[in-house]
C-alpha cells in the first residue's frame, strides 16, 4: 500500500478497539497520528506508536462538545499546518428496547455519533479545500445496514454517517477530497469481551467467516480508504464484517 509519509491524521475514538488499531496502522504507514479521546486516555495508545518508531500525539476532546472539536482541527493545522486525513470514529452505544428507551440515551448517541462527526467534518473541510487534497473516513456499523433489536438510537445514529458522508462526498469531489465509510461487523473488542463465551460462539455461528473481526481488520480498510490507492473512490460503503450481512 502507498506510504502515508507526510500526512497528518486525526483519529477520533483512539484509545481502544477500532480507534487504536487505526492509529497504529497509519502511523506504521508513515502519517502523524494525532490521537483523540477523552482525558488522557488516548495517551497508551500514542506512547505505543511511539515506542515502535512512529510520530503520534495525544489530544482530548468530548465528541458532544462542538467547541473543543473545531478548537481540536484548529491546533492540529496549527502546529502541523496541513490536515491530509480525518478518520471519525468515536461513538457510544445506549442500547435498549424502544419501549423502555429514554429519550437521553437517544440524544446522548446521536450527539456522539452523528452530530460530533458534523462538526469535525465541517472544520476539517477548511484546511482540506484550502489545499485541494483530503480523506475523510468515517466508522459506521453493520447495524446501519441491517438494523437490530435494542439499538434504535445506534443504528440511528450510524445510518445517518452513511447518508451524511455520501451527501458529503458529492459536495467536495471536486476539491479532491474523497468521503467513504467503513461498516465493521462484530469485532473482537473490549466491549465483545465482555459477552459470554456461548455468546462468542453464537455470533460467531452467524457469520460466514467463522469468526469475530478483529480491529486490525477495520484499520486495514481504513489505511486502504486514506491512501492515494483509494483515489478514485468516494462516497462508498466498505463492509468488513466476515459476510454477516451481504
Amino acid at each position: 500500500m502507498t506510504a502515508l509519509d507526510g500526512r497528518v491524521a486525526i483519529v477520533t475514538g483512539a484509545s481502544r478497539g477500532i480507534g487504536r488499531a487505526t492509529a497504529a496502522m497509519l502511523a506504521a504507514r508513515g502519517a502523524t497520528v494525532v490521537a483523540v479521546a477523552r482525558g488522557d486516555n488516548a495517551q497508551a495508545a500514542v506512547d505505543a506508536i511511539v515506542a515502535a518508531g512512529g510520530r503520534a500525539e495525544a489530544a482530548s476532546a468530548d465528541m458532544t462538545d462542538a467547541d473543543a472539536l473545531t478548537a481540536l482541527v484548529a491546533g492540529v493545522v496549527t502546529r502541523h499546518g496541513r490536515l491530509d486525513i480525518l478518520v471519525s470514529n468515536a461513538g457510544v452505544t445506549r442500547d435498549q428496547l424502544m419501549l423502555r428507551m429514554k429519550r437521553a440515551d437517544w440524544d446522548e448517541v446521536i450527539a456522539t455519533n452523528l452530530t460530533g462527526a458534523f462538526v469535525l467534518c465541517q472544520a476539517a473541510l477548511k484546511p482540506m479545500i484550502k489545499q485541494r487534497s483530503g480523506r475523510i473516513v468515517a466508522v459506521s456499523s453493520v447495524v446501519a445496514q441491517s438494523g437490530n433489536a435494542g439499538q434504535a438510537n445506534y443504528a440511528a445514529s450510524k445510518a445517518g454517517l452513511i447518508g451524511f458522508c455520501k451527501s458529503l462526498a458529492r459536495e467536495v469531489a471536486s476539491r479532491n477530497i474523497t468521503v467513504n465509510v467503513v461498516a465493521p461487523g462484530l469485532i473482537d473488542t473490549d466491549m465483545t469481551r465482555a459477552i459470554t463465551a456461548q455468546a462468542h460462539g453464537d455470533w460467531a455461528a452467524q457469520i460466514p467467516l467463522g469468526r469475530l473481526g478483529a480491529p486490525e481488520d477495520v484499520a486495514s480498510a481504513v489505511s486502504f480508504l486514506a491512501s492515494d490507492e483509494a483515489s478514485y473512490i468516494t462516497g462508498q460503503i466498505l463492509a468488513v464484517n466476515g459476510g454477516m450481512y451481504m
